[in-house]
């Protein structure tokens, strides 16, 4: 049997001037939406989670490593893609650096990573995730900047915003079977997810 793989970011986070955005912790909302997804059986079958080391890509994967009996890697190249140049940026001027990061993916936009070396990035370490666990249902728990970059190389998609997640903090996923196949869907949120465990 084909195995699934998903791509899960995490949901609404804290947002603390004072601390590096990788530290950042979910909020009481993004916590919630966790817990109802560790719940459910939307994730049965999973043999496998791979987080982000940030913070709140670990406090997204914990509770449902620990919901599903599973094994819990932490991979550090899985991060978000390097921003630390500029820090925390408030929201309006944050939104239009990132509508430059992939309108420009070959250029950095003030001191940032560019998306082309972040999609070179996560592309590759999925790739090497999935190689070394060949079987069974894996799940990623990451980032929507790098999850919509992987999502447009598997998609086939040039790097565009258009394809990004969209509104509403987060906590969306994409499902696909391999690094060969295309996914089956856009983001969706994950109560989709959950949803159409119930149907």
């Amino acid at each position: 049997m084909q195995s699934t793989v998903r791509y899960l970011s995490h949901p609404q986070v804290l947002v603390d001037p004072a601390k590096p955005v990788p530290e950042w912790s979910l909020n009481e909302l993004g916590k919630s939406r966790v817990e109802a997804l560790a719940r459910s059986v939307a994730l049965i079958g999973t043999q496998l989670i791979i987080s982000s080391a940030e913070t709140k890509a670990i406090e997204t994967a914990s509770p449902l490593a620990e919901a599903l009996s599973c094994c819990l890697e932490i991979r550090e190249k899985m991060h978000e893609n390097d921003r630390s140049a500029t820090g925390f940026l408030p929201p309006d001027e944050f939104e239009a650096v990132a509508d430059q990061f992939f309108a420009h993916p070959d250029r950095s936009v003030l001191g940032w990573e560019t998306a082309q070396s972040a999609q070179s990035r996560i592309v590759r370490e999925v790739r090497k995730c999935l190689r070394e666990h060949a079987d069974g249902d894996v799940l990623f728990v990451g980032h929507g900047g790098v999850g919509t970059l992987l999502y447009c190389h598997l998609s086939g998609y040039p790097v565009s915003r258009d394809y990004d997640q969209g509104p509403g903090g987060g906590g969306c996923f994409f499902e696909f079977s391999g690094m060969q196949s295309k996914p089956k869907s856009r983001w969706q949120p994950l109560e989709n997810l959950i949803n159409s465990a119930k149907s």
